[in-house]
């Protein structure tokens, strides 16, 4: 190789890394973060979420990336504990070099996030919380794709008391989620004029429920609207129905709903469970379930749920963004493409999102579905 030749080369390979000079991004690569739980009694929660983000990841892959750029998605297991998901968090951005982060299940371990990465100024994507916290105030690294749990509580509500069920309790879990969803109710129910009756909690990743249930059943509410992980929501039913309990159980989409349906067996059905994202076996109203149900078919997923869907959808907004901002890939750029990112410049398929410069809350969609006699669900 001539002098002149290897002076070219040098060159060359030094104006490509500055090209692609960005924490997590390189010519062929694109690494995110995901800290989530993938073992212990909320399991099915991150499992269920990553399957659905990692088809459709998979899928964007195998026909070439993001400018010839491949996404790479690097698990870390939380167990549904805040501790270790600060932990995860500090070493996905500091060992890791990940260039956002993406997909956190819960509000404790979102919240236990924030801290890090907004001092950190790293993108926050899609986490699986409808929590206030990550709404308010405006943090502009934290982009919410489904809906608040403000809007799923107050739509929950308005069902019931149009049903004519009004006395109304609360099960929650006793940390940041449970709070902010037991809040949600409690507004939701001042607009009417409305008391909870009663509250009863348990504790994260615990089925020990026997508090709870004799609080309830001094009551017998009408109607228990449960704001926990389905290990625990499922024991609390299973003890409620033991002492004859007759009323009706209402749950956040939090839960897990097929998780929930799966630890319930035979006593599941006639359970409501809200719903942030369209029905997954059906594209008659969102041609987005179509796409997914190929895609994770080739995947050869065939458990098809609304985790998954939605871990899917949070993906599939993600390359959106990364399409948007262009070749020369930068936090920044993510950031200004996403908030491009509305209902009239954006095919969702049938779930829309809107987000913009001043409000990064992507969806208000909110539908309520009910587990039938065969574990399966019905909208």
């Amino acid at each position: 190789m001539t002098l002149l030749k290897k002076i070219i080369t040098i060159l060359s390979t030094v104006v490509a890394v500055s090209a692609y000079a960005e924490t997590g991004v390189s010519e062929r690569k694109i690494i995110i973060g995901q800290s989530a739980a993938f073992s212990g009694p909320a399991a099915q929660l991150g499992i269920q979420l990553n399957a659905g983000a990692k088809a459709y990841f998979d899928h964007v892959n195998a026909a070439g990336g993001v400018f010839g750029r491949k996404i790479e998605i690097l698990q870390r297991d939380d167990q549904y504990e805040a501790d270790i998901a600060a932990t995860n968090t500090k070493n996905l951005i500091e060992n890791d070099n990940v260039f956002a982060l993406f997909g956190y299940v819960g509000t404790p371990t979102s919240n236990a996030a924030l801290p890090i990465f907004t001092k950190a100024k790293v993108p926050f994507f899609a986490p699986f919380s409808g929590a206030q916290s990550l709404r308010d105030p405006f943090n502009k690294l934290i982009f919410n794709v489904r809906a608040s749990y403000n809007d799923e509580t107050e739509h929950l509500v308005d069902r019931l008391v149009n049903t004519g069920l009004k006395n109304i309790a609360v099960f929650y879990q006793n940390d940041a989620y449970g709070k902010a969803g037991l809040s949600g109710v409690e507004r939701a129910l001042k607009k009417l004029n409305l008391p909870i009756v009663e509250t009863a909690t348990v504790e994260r990743n615990s089925s020990d429920v026997s508090k709870a249930v004799e609080k309830m059943m001094a009551k017998r509410p009408d109607v228990i609207i449960q704001v926990s992980a389905y290990t625990s929501c499922a024991a609390f039913i299973k003890e409620m129905h033991k002492r004859n309990y007759t009323g009706q159980f209402y749950n956040l989409s939090f839960v897990g709903s097929q998780a929930l349906s799966d630890a319930l067996a035979k006593e599941g059905p006639g359970v409501v469970i809200s719903q942030v994202v369209p029905f997954p076996w059906s594209s008659a109203n969102a041609t987005v379930v179509g796409e997914y149900t190929k895609v994770m078919n080739k995947a050869g997923i065939k458990d098809l749920n609304f985790s998954s869907l939605e871990g899917f959808i949070d993906a599939r907004i993600f390359v959106e963004g990364l399409r948007r901002a262009g070749q020369d890939l930068t936090r920044e750029k993510f950031i200004a493409a996403l908030e491009t990112i509305n209902m009239k410049s954006y095919d969702g398929g049938g779930f829309d999102v809107n987000f913009s410069s001043s409000n990064h809350n992507g969806s208000k969609f909110v539908d309520m579905t009910v587990i039938t006699k065969d574990g399966k669900f019905k909208d």
